[in-house]
């Protein structure tokens, strides 16, 4: 019948199996997205998911395919906000740092900058101190004012011996020049560096290192007041120096990173 007819044998005994279903491996991706702020992408999924205990290997396109199935939509869709104009400090100080950031070994750079978040409809602020080694924030504060009180708090948050500090680069922000941060400069035997006016790039990582924190801890947030910031703010640090995974640092945490440095 299947020659008279000219059909395949393989088509008159075909029968459709039935879709298994994937409610491990989909289940791995949903809880590897929300387990890491809700920020990572299909490249970084697939290496959380190949870092696993258990490794799971998804091919890139089958993670994205999940993602649209279960509107896992990354942070970085997010339209970046506007940088609000600051007071310049007009010190002549050379640009040590030079735009070398790369190839440093820890504490031998430091970078600063400062930006805002709102809390309960007002501007609060945010300083972070940033080692280039390993892109590890070794500092944190949070408050009111954007003043020199906050990065004097970031200092005493380091976890490690300042005298390590050699160059301590920043932007022309009036908040890093005044006694304060001057008499700290001073006490620790740091080289002060400073950006070009007008050159954002000059301080590149700790630019890009605040539309980082923007878009994976605020967004999408509400704050009631600065206890809630501040908490949020120790978690997300916590996270990203331990456990998120950095392309620039060949898909591993700042702290893992650091301990191959120091291996080397």
């Amino acid at each position: 019948m299947c020659r008279f007819l000219h059909v395949t044998r393989s088509s008159v005994y075909y029968q459709k199996k039935p879709k298994e279903p994937e409610t491990e491996i989909e289940n791995a991706v949903i809880n590897e997205f929300n387990a890491n702020w809700r920020v990572y992408g299909t490249r970084k999924l697939k290496r959380a998911l190949k870092r696993r205990t258990k490794p799971i290997l998804l091919s890139r396109r089958k993670i994205g395919r999940i993602m649209n199935k279960y509107g896992l939509i990354s942070k970085y869709t997010i339209a970046r906000s506007k940088r609000r104009k600051n007071h310049v400090n007009e010190e002549k100080l050379p640009n040590i740092l030079n735009r070398e950031f790369n190839d440093r070994i820890p504490m031998e750079v430091v970078v600063s900058d400062l930006t805002y978040i709102k809390v309960a409809r007002k501007w609060h602020y945010i300083c972070l101190l940033i080692d280039l080694s390993a892109r590890e924030i070794i500092g944190f504060a949070a408050g009111h004012n954007k003043d020199a009180k906050l990065v004097r708090t970031a200092f005493y948050r380091v976890n490690g011996d300042l005298r390590k500090i050699n160059v301590f680069h920043t932007d022309r922000g009036s908040e890093y020049k005044n006694e304060i941060v001057d008499n700290i400069i001073t006490a620790f035997g740091m080289n002060r560096s400073l950006s070009a006016k007008g050159a954002p790039i000059d301080n590149a990582v700790a630019e890009s290192m605040y539309n980082t924190l923007k878009i994976e801890m605020a967004f999408g947030e509400s704050f009631d007041n600065l206890d809630e910031m501040e908490l949020r703010l120790f978690e997300y640090v916590n996270w990203y120096n331990n456990k998120r995974l950095h392309g620039s640092l060949g898909y591993h945490s700042p702290i893992e990173y650091k301990a191959l440095i120091i291996k080397t």
